[in-house]
């Protein structure tokens, strides 16, 4: 097989695209508290940073409607989704129906929280960060859940399954 090398630049926007997606990510929905009531937003963006202090991170796109909803949010929940939340990728698209008739709870520091997710990180922002076309929203995690089942994964624009070998 032939491996296409490129400069990420314009004119090669998709191929970097597409050279980014080789790398399968798990998929979560970020929750958080506005004026308008509980607010959600798919990202496959989330990553581990610190143990010790527990820090995680996230990086919503600058051009999201939603962005300053987030950008600015004093305490967020990040969900990890389980392979069987696909309606979930609809409810929290852009234009999906959101928190509407969906059951959830609200923290004490107000973060709206959906039970069922594989893990959840409730988190108060600690640093964001210049990224581009993106801002990187550092969250100190001030509680964490999870349970057993299988992640939710997006790789070369599919969503499907992980499947461990042993």
């Amino acid at each position: 097989m032939t491996e296409l090398v490129f400069t990420p630049d314009a004119d090669n926007a998709r191929a970097f695209r597409d050279a980014l997606g080789r790398y399968p990510t798990g998929v979560t929905v970020v929750t958080v508290a506005t004026a308008e009531g509980p607010m959600g937003f798919l990202a496959n963006s989330f990553a581990s940073v610190s143990m010790d202090p527990p820090l995680v991170l996230w990086s919503p796109a600058k051009s999201s409607s939603r962005f300053a909803h987030y950008a600015g949010a004093p305490y967020f929940s990040i969900h990890v989704l389980t392979n069987d939340h696909v309606d979930w990728l609809t409810r929290f698209s852009r234009n999906g129906e959101g928190f509407h008739g969906l059951s959830h709870e609200v923290t004490a520091e107000g973060i709206p929280v959906i039970h069922g997710a594989l893990a959840r990180f409730d988190c108060a922002q600690y640093a964001t960060h210049e990224g581009g076309d993106h801002l990187i929203v550092v969250g100190r995690v001030i509680r964490a859940a999870f349970r057993q089942g299988a992640p939710l994964v997006f790789s070369q624009g599919s969503y499907g399954d992980f499947v461990a070998r042993t």
